[in-house]
This record gives C-alpha cells, structure tokens and sequence, in this order.
C-alpha cells in the first residue's frame, strides 16, 4: 500500500538522498554534488563515498564540519589526535561527526564477501570555520606537503633527505587505493601523516580541531528507537539533543522509511508546492521521479509529499539544516494545522461550503511523524502521480512538438516571404537593366539618326559647294571664251 508523508518543513532546508551508488559501477569511488545553499546564508556540500572491501580512504585535512551516515557496509574510521590517532568502527546506520582540523581516513572490511561501504557526508560553514568552496572541504595531505621545498621539510622535521625526497617525490595516489599497500607505500604514509600532524600540532590547529573529538562513540539509527512508526512506515530524526557532537551545528540527521520493512532500496513519486506568491519564472511546482542514486534538495517554507508505489518501498536518509528551533506545520493527518483555524474561515478562504471543510477533515486521525513527515496511509497516491506527471510529460512533448512545428511552419512562411521578396527584386532589377538596356538603345539610336543627319548636311554641304565650284568654272571658261 503506498504511502504519502506531507508536511510544511518552515525554516528548514532539506538534502535527501535515496541511496546514491559508488562513482564506477562494480568499484570504489566518490560523487560529489554542487554546492547548496539554505537561502539564508548557509553553504552546505554533498559527497558520497563508495569503499569496496578492503579499501582505503586515503588521509585528508578537513576544512569545515562534516557529518557523515553509513549507508552500507562495515569498515574503521581513523583520525589523528594531538596525542595518538583515534578510530572507531564503523557500520550501517552509524551517524559521526568530525571538526575542522581533523585528519581522518576511512578503510573498508577486510571480508571480501562483505557489502561495499557506502558513506554519505555533508559539509557546511559555521560561523567560527569558514572555508572558501574553491579550495574544498578537505585536502589530500600528500598535496599539502608537496608543496613544500624539501630543505625546508627536512629542517622542519629533522629526518634524513632521502626521506623527504621519497615523500615529496612520490606518485601521486587516487582518493581510494586497495588497501593492501606494500612496506614502502605504508612507510610513506606514515610519514606523511607524521609530517603533516606535528606542523598542525606545533600551530595548535590540530589540537583545537581535535579536541571535540574524544569521545569515540556513534549514532546508530537502527539501534535507537524510531520517533514514529505505523503500519506505513517509520521515521527517526537525530538532533543535538540525541547526539551532542551535532548540538553546536545546524545539521540534523533524518531517516524515513514508507514501507513495513527496512529495505535500502526502491522508488517513489516527490511533489513540491511553491508559495503563492512566488513568480512563475522563478518557482514552479514540481512533481517527479525518484530512485535509488538520486539527491534532492527542498527549499525552506516549500510544501512537500513524498509517496511510495503500491508494491514498492520508499526508504531514504537526509540531512535537516537549521540553526534555531523549527515549527513545520502539517497540512494533513491529526496534526494538521488546518484543523486548528475556524471552519468558516477555512471555508472562506478556499470558496467552498463549510460542509465540505468539515469533509475534508473529520476523516484525518493518523498521527505525525516527530518534526518533519507525517505519514498517512494513501493508496496508489504515487501511481496517480506517476500517471499525472506522465500525462505532463506527454502534454509537455506535444506542446513542445507544436511548437517546434509552429516554428518551423513560420520558419518556411520566413523562408517563404523572403524568397518572394527575392523574386521581387529580381523582377525589379530585371525591369530596371530592361528599362535602361531601352534607354541605352533609343539613345545609340538617336546618336546614329544624328550622325545620319549631321552626314547627309556634309553631303548637302559638299553637293552645293560643288556645284558652286562648277558653276564658277563654267562662269570663267564662258568669260575666257568671250575674250578670245
């Protein structure tokens, strides 16, 4: 039977995440995620980690607060103290923190039959320990001491040269190494670490990063009692009360499993409300599809469901992020806030019969979940979610289809216009070399009729001074004839 959560989580960012897989399928890795924000100033990052038996986190310098939730699997977790370096083993459902400072690396079980480590952590700012997101929430120790010159290393430490040119001149290792490692690669190690803790114990920033951290013991979900639990599911929220490495952080840890068992796995149907009165442009309200390996972030006063399918579990962990004391308000169940306003009032304000108020309440007896979810009992309510978004989806890709086509059949009416007012100016420019081809030739024309002219003129010309000259001939041959 599905299962529908629905609450109003005020003042509280939400980062869930549904079990996220290592970053190479069948091996070891690590996912990071964007940084988020709470929208109050709060910067806070995801990484998830994926051990497979028998490896090795190697060491890293922490740079903020990290909390992390052991999905999967077994294995130790290792950080250096100013006195001697601290571990604890680690295992499924286990909630620890760490401080800025710390040096820690993480080994997986030696069993190889034995589930992969899956650990997922979450980095954020406090006001005393700021870090800066372009250089990270941790660094590798290796590339700490690497940058420096050796003499200044050997000085430093005072250990033999070839030591330190072994340590800075060594290969760059990946994040995660099997952890069978030779004599000389665990004999670098230590020596780094070495290196690395006694110039961070001589500034007093490892003592001060470390002294929060004495107190080797975890959280375990699956060993406490969860807050809530009925025929739907349960649901557990770890605060600083329940962990008091967390009371001085604005994190809390949360489970919730829509489903009769624990099963780390599955897929539901999340709905997200804006408010009414955010743009358009800028929120919208949002339904989708979620399942194992996916992360998802629920913005501060933004309504949420979350529904599991009929024959599917819905089981997923996340961090809850507030520095002061939260005040959800449940839109259904017992708790309902909605129950608590005057009925005529509700009936004004969403237009409809007090009848109909009294309907939509009087059947609500399921009790909330602690201080985000509420579980109730709604079946095929993801289905009916899945189908709608579906249907959005088709409604979406027709749209989008239309109006591709719509572009397209403008994009041709374009096209269209364009080569009409081509063919236009062809003709007119056609009409316009005819037009002056015509000049052109009534003007040779004209020239040729004038030439003719001018010709015929000579000839007139040259006839009557001939006949001129002849007539002056005849005159003096007359006059030469008399004379004689």
């Amino acid at each position: 039977m599905g299962s529908k959560p629905l609450a109003v989580p005020f003042s509280v960012l939400l980062l869930i995440a549904f079990v996220v897989p290592a970053l190479l399928a069948g091996g070891s890795g690590v996912r990071d995620r964007d940084d988020v924000t709470d929208g109050a100033g709060g910067v806070y990052h995801l990484r998830f980690v994926t051990l497979k038996p028998n490896a090795l986190f190697l060491p890293v310098l922490l740079r903020s607060d990290m909390v992390l939730y052991v999905h999967t699997g077994r294995g130790r977790l290792n950080w250096a103290d100013e006195n001697d370096v601290r571990r604890i083993d680690l295992r499924r459902g286990d909630i620890y923190k760490l401080r800025p400072g710390t040096i820690f690396y993480v080994q997986s079980s030696l069993e190889p039959e034995r589930e992969k480590l899956r650990i997922n952590a979450i980095f954020t700012n406090t006001e005393e320990d700021i870090y800066e997101p372009s250089i990270g929430a941790y660094s590798s120790i290796g590339d700490l001491l690497r940058g420096f010159d050796s003499k200044v290393l050997q000085g430093a430490f005072k250990v033999p040269e070839e030591v330190v040119k072994e340590v800075i001149s060594a290969t760059r290792p990946p994040p995660i190494v099997h952890a069978a490692a030779s004599e000389k690669r665990t004999k670098y190690w230590d020596w780094e670490a070495r290196f690395l803790k006694t110039y961070l114990s001589s500034t007093g920033y490892l003592a001060e990063g470390s002294s929060s951290n004495k107190k080797t013991k975890t959280f375990n979900v699956f060993d406490a009692d969860c807050d809530f639990e009925n025929c739907n599911g349960w649901s557990l929220m770890v605060t600083g009360k329940d962990m008091h490495a967390l009371k001085l952080l604005n994190i809390e840890v949360f489970m919730v499993n829509l489903t009769k068992a624990i099963v780390l796995q599955g897929q539901g149907m999340i709905r997200v409300v804006c408010s009414s009165t955010a743009k358009e442009s800028e929120c919208n309200n949002t339904r989708f599809k979620v399942s194992e390996g996916d992360v998802l972030v629920v913005p501060r006063f933004h309504p949420m469901a979350q529904m599991s399918f009929n024959n599917e579990s819905l089981v997923f962990m996340g961090f809850s992020t507030s520095t002061k004391r939260n005040y959800p308000q449940f839109l259904a169940g017992k708790s309902s806030i909605l129950r608590a306003l005057d009925r005529e009032i509700l009936a004004a304000a969403f237009n409809v019969t007090s009848t109909t108020i009294h309907h939509i309440l009087a059947p609500q007896t399921d009790s909330i979940i602690l201080h985000i979810f509420n579980i109730l009992d709604c079946t095929s309510c993801a289905e009916e979610e899945e189908r709608i978004m579906e249907e959005e989806i088709e409604k979406e890709r027709r749209e989008e289809e239309e109006e591709a086509k719509r572009r397209e059949e403008e994009e041709r009416e374009r096209e269209r216009q364009e080569e009409e007012e081509r063919e236009r100016e062809r003709e007119e420019e056609e009409e316009r070399e005819r037009e002056e081809e015509e000049e052109r030739e009534r003007e040779r024309q004209e020239e040729k009729e004038r030439r003719r002219q001018e010709e015929e003129e000579r000839e007139r010309e040259r006839g009557k001074e001939e006949r001129e000259r002849k007539r002056q001939e005849e005159e003096q041959r007359r006059r030469e004839e008399e004379e004689q």
